[in-house]
């Protein structure tokens, strides 16, 4: 059973996302985040280490300010959707209890009988991407189809590149076509909130850089 709760305050929902896996954990857990390894992920999800706070980093700061506004144009230049959003959301599913899911807004075609279902991820960065998304976003979209089980994701990135010229990018991922790292995503997740529940420190893996 999938479900989605709004929490009353960003204070809880803070709180409360300590105690699962989030999409911003999995590329971590996967040794594919150039900043935080699986280990220093399992130090502070024990309580052993303090996250470090970023909450105050101009780009971090830029993206919060900026992301209802980039959701409110992209329900502009896409009225074929219907684009939902409630501040604080957190998705669970039966099927994956170790993980949990916040979501920049959610999709459904206009007049779509078969009713599908999206997920609309923002992105705002200083640096410009290749033609492919960075693993460390792509993770945190899989996790997100993983929890909440609908049939596609796009996500809106907003690049500023050191010019000064801005470049926006939508990426589109159906779920059909990610099944199977998806499911191996979900396998890698369980395995970790294993070792935490059991005090076992993770093997350290190393990003590919």
């Amino acid at each position: 059973m999938i479900t989605m709760k709004q929490l009353k305050s960003r204070e809880e929902w803070l709180e409360m996302r300590k105690y699962s896996i989030g999409g911003s954990d999995a590329s971590s857990i996967l040794g594919l985040n150039p900043w935080k390894s699986n280990v220093k992920l399992w130090l502070e999800k024990k309580g052993i280490e303090k996250a470090e706070d970023i909450s105050n980093k101009a780009i971090v700061k830029f993206g919060i300010d900026a992301e209802n506004s980039i959701r409110e144009l992209f329900a502009l230049d896409h009225d074929n959707f219907e684009v939902q959003y409630l501040e604080n959301n957190m998705w669970v599913n039966d099927k994956y209890s170790f993980a949990h899911a916040s979501l920049d807004g959610w999709l459904s075609y206009k007049g779509d009988e078969d009713n599908i279902k999206g997920i609309l991820e923002i992105k705002t960065t200083n640096m410009e991407w290749a033609d492919r998304i960075p693993d460390y976003y792509y993770t945190q979209i899989l996790h997100y189809l993983m929890v909440t089980e609908f049939d596609f994701a796009i996500l809106k990135a907003r690049m500023k590149r050191l010019d000064g010229d801005i470049i926006v990018k939508h990426y589109m991922i159906r779920r059909k076509d990610v099944e199977n790292d998806i499911k191996l995503l979900a396998e890698k997740e369980k395995a970790f909130y294993e070792s935490l529940k059991g005090d076992k420190v993770p093997n350290l893996i190393l990003p590919d850089i």
